[in-house]
């Protein structure tokens, strides 16, 4: 018998305890061990850690991307579905990685710590705002290498498939699940996936006054750097979880040398309702500007556990792109930029007989932050914090 230490509560589990063919009741998860020694939980946040690795078959690489995706469930839907239980999101959690020579890997991952009826009390605490998804376009690009070379704007990167990604470590890349996988199988060019950094042509010296800002986005140029491999969550892979909708549209790119640009920390997202101003903002490479990087704020309006929905104007090609705001640090007592989802793009659903369009962005949840950290450290201790 092994223990399990979270704060002042012990937990007491077998050691095989993820093999264990008998399951607790899905309201109940089971206290887990790993690697079968004892594990102290931070005092914040919930543990994400794998458990078993096993290889597949290689993918074919054979289906187009998609920059546009669909669902048949509207905000409504996604609201009146029964939470998932513990073993569910163990398993929507759980993921794949594709290594750039083809390898596939699946991994099964446990949960630490957590508490079923966070889920309850965090979705009953959700906003209701109506929506208001029509408007003016009120997007504008950046230019001049002032802006486009500098933090925020600089963390915005092209991902070769054909969305946008955010730099979220020195060597890690957030991007939208749909860009390297149609839910079934790999997208082709996600084998030899590239993310490409906006670069100032050799022939254009870096600018010298404020001047600069007037400079043509067609001055810019991107430059690659190849991705080593790809972290997609089993909750978007259709068959295995999750079906209703795109609540784990997200994928994180691992680049095989470090970019050297400064980079967003990934953070909670909270209500809609406490985002300063209630607002959120990215930036994204959109289809109908070709070469030109286009930011974007508005304010967010209804959310589910897992979708942030806003009236963001967005274009194909933006999909992938980090939804950020500021939000306060309390340990350095200062603000700063985080990325809190994962803009996945217009959703088209039939309502009523009629058909909507909405803006939707996957949202960093708890569990999600715990997985995706794991993803960038490879430890559970530096990732306390979001």
């Amino acid at each position: 018998m092994l223990q399990v230490k979270q704060r002042a509560r012990v937990l007491i589990a077998p050691v095989d305890t993820f093999n264990c063919c008998s399951r607790p009741p899905a309201s109940q998860p089971p206290a887990e061990t790993s690697g079968g020694l004892t594990l102290v939980l931070p005092r914040h946040g919930t543990p994400v850690l794998p458990q078993r690795t096993e290889e597949k078959s290689s993918p074919q690489f054979l289906s187009e991307a998609q920059l546009e995706v669909s669902s048949s469930c509207d905000p409504d839907c996604h609201k009146q579905a029964p939470l998932p239980s513990y073993w569910d999101l163990r398993e929507y959690l759980s993921y794949e990685t594709l290594h750039s020579n083809g390898s596939l890997m699946e991994t099964a991952v446990g949960i630490y710590g957590f508490n079923p009826a966070d889920l309850r009390r965090d979705a009953q605490s959700h906003s209701r705002a109506k929506r208001q998804i029509y408007g003016p376009d009120s997007r504008f690009s950046i230019v001049g290498q002032d802006f486009l070379l500098n933090y925020p704007f600089s963390t915005a990167v092209k991902v070769s498939t054909g969305c946008t990604g955010t730099l979220v470590g020195d060597r890690h890349v957030m991007t939208a699940a749909h860009c390297v996988h149609d839910g079934k199988t790999y997208v082709k060019g996600a084998q030899r996936l590239r993310v490409g950094f906006l670069k100032p042509r050799q022939r254009d010296a870096p600018p010298t006054n404020r001047s600069s800002s007037a400079n043509r986005p067609d001055k810019m140029k991107f430059q690659w750097i190849r991705v080593k491999r790809t972290h997609v969550p089993k909750g978007w892979i259709k068959g295995n979880a999750n079906e209703i909708g795109m609540d784990y549209d997200y994928a994180l790119l691992e680049l095989k040398k470090a970019h050297k640009r400064r980079y967003m920390k990934i953070g909670v997202s909270p209500p809609a309702r406490q985002l300063p101003g209630h607002r959120v903002q990215f930036s994204g490479f959109d289809n109908d500007r070709q070469g030109q990087l286009v930011f974007r704020f508005c304010k967010a309006h209804e959310e589910t556990y897992d979708l942030l929905y806003q009236h963001c104007d967005a274009q194909p090609g933006a999909s992938g792109s980090g939804v950020y705001a500021r939000m306060w640090n309390r340990r350095q007592r200062r603000w700063e930029r985080k990325v809190i989802g994962i803009f996945s793009g217009h959703q088209w659903v039939d309502r009523n007989g009629a058909s909507e369009e909405f803006n939707v962005a996957v949202r960093v949840t708890p569990l999600k932050y715990a997985q995706i950290c794991y993803w960038i450290k490879g430890n559970y201790v530096d990732c306390r914090d979001g």
